[in-house]
């Protein structure tokens, strides 16, 4: 059986101890650390300071696989504005100025791989940004150019960031998601061509950011077989009718009634884990299970309490002989 780990980051109001506490009381194998909070801090992620944190979840008997800077990494190829302000921290965001914060968030993303090898871990999880997500649907006409010159930028600013990774042996995760470069299997295919195949380079899989898409979300386990580093466990429910606010949001929150889809809690949304778990045993993916938990509508320590039972419960061990093997001479 695979472990079952937390991802903190929707869980950075609480300090690092507190979470270790709390992910043993829901009933978790392990953490996802996210690189804010004070859950991992790049920054300060020396030798002992890696130290002390593997001993803090040692303490817990808590096992880690991974880390994940997502904010950083949507900086290095998004289009900076304000809102950049409220999820960088002062020493990246700077003056503000556009190249600079991206200059800056690619060296955060370098300084993250040199942390995960002294912490000990192999994959980095986060985002890439997009400098072309703004132009998805096509009016005014977005010739083809365009497109072609956002996945020539994305392959200039992760190309120095991977090969750095490359040579610490550590693999960098995307997780496919609106806003990304990538965002359901052609653009993820694209992203692949557009670095030309690059080793360091493969994805956190997240059914969440694909179903309600419409997007095949168990063909991209197959797909990409060979690079699925990482897994996120999380559910997302869509609507069988008609609604006020359709697959793009119309600009309502999360929680909102009139919404096409939300998170949801795993097992109450509309993901069928169950295919998602033969397909992973098809491609011998033995890494962690991680709950990234989201339901605007559920506690959210009654949530996560349940989502490492579901887990727990819809995983299982591929079989190592044929039903039918009792059958043969």
């Amino acid at each position: 059986m695979r472990p079952v780990t937390l991802f903190t980051g929707q869980w950075a109001d609480l300090d690092i101890e507190t979470m270790c506490q709390k992910a043993v009381e829901f009933g978790y194998d392990g953490l996802e650390l996210a690189c804010w909070g004070d859950h991992f801090e790049i920054e300060n992620a020396t030798k002992a300071y890696c130290k002390a944190k593997r001993a803090l979840l040692d303490k817990y008997g808590l096992k880690l696989f991974s880390i994940s800077n997502h904010l950083a990494g949507q900086a290095v190829c998004d289009n900076i504005d304000s809102r950049h302000a409220a999820i960088l921290p002062p020493r990246i965001f700077g003056d503000g100025d556009p190249e600079g914060v991206r200059k800056r968030a690619a060296r955060e993303m370098i300084a993250t791989g040199k942390a995960a090898a002294r912490l000990g871990v192999d994959v980095v999880n986060g985002f890439t940004g997009s400098s072309i997500w703004h132009l998805l649907y096509s009016f005014p006409p977005v010739a083809p150019d365009m497109i072609e010159k956002g996945y020539k930028d994305f392959a200039k600013r992760w190309k120095p960031i991977l090969n750095q990774y490359q040579k610490l042996g550590i693999k960098f995760a995307l997780e496919v998601h609106p806003t990304e470069i990538a965002f359901d299997i052609a653009s993820a295919e694209r992203a692949i061509e557009a670095l030309d195949g690059h080793p360091a380079f493969g994805f956190n899989y997240d059914p969440s950011h694909l179903g309600y898409q419409g997007v095949d979300y168990v063909e991209f386990i197959y797909r990409f077989a060979d690079r699925i580093f990482h897994v996120h466990m999380k559910d997302v429910g869509w609507s069988a009718t008609p609604t006020d606010a359709g697959v793009f949001g119309g600009h309502t929150d999360f929680g909102d009634r009139r919404r096409f889809w939300d998170f949801r809690s795993l097992g109450r949304g509309n993901i069928d884990f169950e295919e998602i778990i033969r397909a992973l045993n098809r491609i011998n993916y033995r890494g962690p299970l991680s709950v990234e938990w989201e339901d605007s509508g559920m506690d959210r320590e009654h949530g996560a309490t349940e989502a490492a039972a579901f887990v727990k419960e819809v995983d299982f061990a591929p079989s190592d002989i044929a039903f039918d093997a009792a059958f043969e001479d």
